[in-house]
Parts: C-alpha cells; structure tokens; sequence
C-alpha cells in the first residue's frame, strides 16, 4: 500500500492549482496539436519531457534540434534539460524556470505549471507567433519625462497614504526576545 504522507507528489499538493493545470494543459494540446495520453495524469504526460520539447519547436521551429522519443531514464532527462535551455533561448527569465527534479521527482509540480505560463507570457514578445495565447500579456515600460519643475514639486509633498503621520513613534515596539548577557561563565 502507497504511503500518501512519504509520497511527494502529495506533499505540495496544496499548491497545485488544478484550473491552471487544465488551461496549461489545454495550451499546449492547442499548440502542438496532439492530445495529451488518455488516462496519463498532467504531471505524467509532462514528465519524459517530449510534450514540452516539442511545445518548444511549434512556439519557434528548430529551437530544439533533437527530442529523444525513446531510451533510458537519462534521455528523457536530457529532454528537459533541452526543454530548459531552449526556454532561455526563447526569453523566458530563468527565475520562472522550474528544475529538472522538479518534475523528474515530483517535487513542485506548480512550479511546471508556472513555467508554462511563463511561456505563454513570453509569446506576446515574439511577434511571428500568431498564437494560440496563455496568460495576460506582460506590461511594457511607459518611459516619462519629467520636466525639472515637475520634479522639483514632487519634493516637497509628504506622502500619506497609509493615513496620518501624527504620533509615529516606534515605542513599544518589542521586536524578538531582548538580548541576555550573562557574565561569569
């Protein structure tokens, strides 16, 4: 019999977000045109690697030269590690960028998530893809000119707004247990 509580896929359980598991898995069945397996948890589906690789090559042709289709437990490794550097290739910031134990073990399965829609948010940028999209588009920087005049003014206002600055003061703040010095020993 399984024990549930030693089994990590249960451990971050919690965090997962089956409505955003579904929309990523509905993104990539959308773009790389193929079903995911009948039957085949979300996490299993994704985890030889080859749906992502190939999600990859549809998003920008090429990106990955060669997806192991079949072999040992280390090629199918080898598969996200393509995965991840062809993520980077394509802009997607290596922070939103999930480990390959992450899947391979089960370990944050959420996070997998979040990097398929780290994807998503990527393709916005890249104007030849005609979609389909996954996520909002990400903001653009909005550059202002400030005349100096403006900046001037701006010096000179105090800002409240979390309230009233009257009586700030930091008594009876008590941050920790206080600091015990015992001489002698």
């Amino acid at each position: 019999m399984l024990n549930v509580l030693c089994s990590p896929i249960f451990l971050v359980a919690g965090k997962r977000d089956l409505e955003q598991e579904a929309e990523a898995q509905h993104w990539i069945e959308s773009v790389t045109g193929e079903k995911f397996p009948a039957g085949v948890s979300y996490e299993d589906a994704l985890h030889d690697g080859i749906l992502l690789c190939k999600l990859m090559n549809k998003l920008q042709p090429g990106i990955i030269s060669k997806i192991n289709t079949s072999g040992g437990d280390y090629k199918m490794m080898d598969n996200l590690s393509q995965f991840q550097k062809a993520c980077v290739k394509y802009g997607v910031p290596d922070v939103d960028l999930f480990q390959t134990t992450d899947l391979w073990d089960y370990k944050n399965i959420s996070l997998v998530t979040t990097t398929i829609f780290a994807i998503g948010r990527t393709a916005y940028k890249h104007t030849e893809w005609r979609g389909p999209w996954l996520g909002p588009r990400l903001s653009e920087e909005h550059k202002r000119d400030w005349t100096e005049e403006q900046l001037r003014a701006g010096e000179c206002v105090i800002g409240l707004q979390a309230g009233s600055n009257r009586g700030a003061t930091q008594a009876g703040q008590n941050f920790g247990a206080s600091r015990k010095i015992i001489f002698g020993k």
